[in-house]
């Protein structure tokens, strides 16, 4: 947002005024700002006409109106760069408390961080009780790209991924690593888009590293993620689909799950289908290396019958799965899926060794 002076200067702006025809109203267009610096919550002036966009940084007070929603919607084919931290005191704002909005939007963090303060809100209980925790806390509806910028601490879920058209994502890091005790539910990538390509990101939290909701065509690919509950797509809940994901290179370790699809048992006219692993490197899980279930919220149970998993498989470089003693490599827990998935490519170790219950489906090759 832009401070006051900013504001009174771009009213200052000349405006271009067309020749009028007789009896014909003037009309006036203003002038586009070429770069529009942000320094300050305090103003609520829109950055929707600026090509080229420069937030400098600045703290949110828990007074400020921002808390509403820090909303800034870009031009389209906007530049935006980060040259300081974006900082939020605490709030009982319900999130997201900052949104990027914008078609074609180049935005650059420049490995600066945007800070929401989490130890002022775990509780350990996450977003199920205990202290009110703004969630999401940073909800990305660009298309274009968003890359180096680390989401420090956020009170519970940290990016929520919803753009409307092509968007890639690099080279962000969230950590919420000094949540190890009193952090939860505090996912790194919640994703409900389709044309989304993830990469290169690091990801330090509780819960799980990406949660992919709904959507098609969607990459995940040669990122890290540990503390948490590993790569998920799900929970899928009722009238929800994905399609068309790509789960490549990332590396794994020290979380409670490897890989896993989880599908709500009550779930109807749901589907998950056309999933890819594809090189992952998963160590140092606690629970389930490999868990694909329609149980959810339970891991085994009575799986639903109301939603579809098909085409589920493990090609390409191997998929290497180390599970930790105690811990079960893979878990299949099926009510209705069905096709012949080709696992060939993946290798499990550790722990104990696979309870499967295909609910319809067959599964080919690989070593677990």
């Amino acid at each position: 947002m832009l401070t006051s002076a900013l504001l009174a200067a771009a009213l200052a702006l000349p405006m271009a005024f067309a020749a009028p025809a007789a009896d014909t109203p003037t009309p006036v267009e203003v002038a586009k700002r070429a770069t529009c610096t942000v320094s300050s919550a305090a103003a609520a002036a829109s950055v929707s006409s600026c090509s080229d966009v420069v937030i400098t940084g600045f703290t949110v007070s828990s007074g400020s109106m921002c808390f509403l929603n820090c909303r800034k919607i870009f031009a389209e084919g906007a530049s935006v760069v980060m040259t300081g931290d974006i900082i939020f005191d605490k709030t009982t704002a319900s999130g997201p408390l900052l949104t990027f909005e914008g078609t074609s939007v180049t935005f650059n963090g420049g490995d600066h961080n945007i800070n929401g303060n989490g130890a002022d809100y775990w509780d350990g209980e996450g977003t199920n009780g205990g202290v009110t925790k703004p969630h999401p806390f940073v909800k990305v509806k660009i298309s274009g790209t968003f890359e180096d910028v680390t989401i420090l601490n956020s009170p519970a879920q940290a990016v929520s991924v919803g753009n409307d058209a092509a968007l890639l994502i690099h080279g962000v890091n969230v950590d919420n690593s000094a949540g190890a005790s009193l952090g939860a539910n505090t996912d790194g990538f919640d994703v409900s888009a389709s044309d989304v390509t993830i990469q290169d990101c690091v990801v330090q939290n509780q819960d799980d590293c990406i949660a992919i909701n709904s959507g098609s065509t969607i990459v995940f690919e040669n990122n890290q993620c540990s503390g948490g509950h590993g790569i998920s797509i799900g929970s899928i809940a009722s009238d929800k689909t994905v399609s068309g994901v790509k789960i490549a290179n990332n590396v794994v370790s020290n979380s409670m799950y490897g890989l896993r699809i989880k599908v709500d048992s009550d779930a109807s006219s749901a589907s998950v289908s056309d999933v890819t692993y594809e090189g992952n490197t998963v160590s140092g899980i606690s629970k389930y290396g490999v868990l694909i279930t329609q149980s959810y919220p339970d891991d085994f149970s009575t799986p639903g019958t109301s939603s579809t998993i098909s085409d589920i498989n493990f090609t390409g470089s191997t998929t290497s799965v180390s599970v930790n003693s105690g811990a079960v490599r893979v878990g299949v827990d099926c009510g209705k899926c069905s096709g012949t998935w080709d696992w060939a490519s993946l290798s499990a170790s550790g722990g104990s060794g696979d309870d499967i219950v295909l609910g319809g489906a067959t599964i080919s090759g690989g070593s677990y």
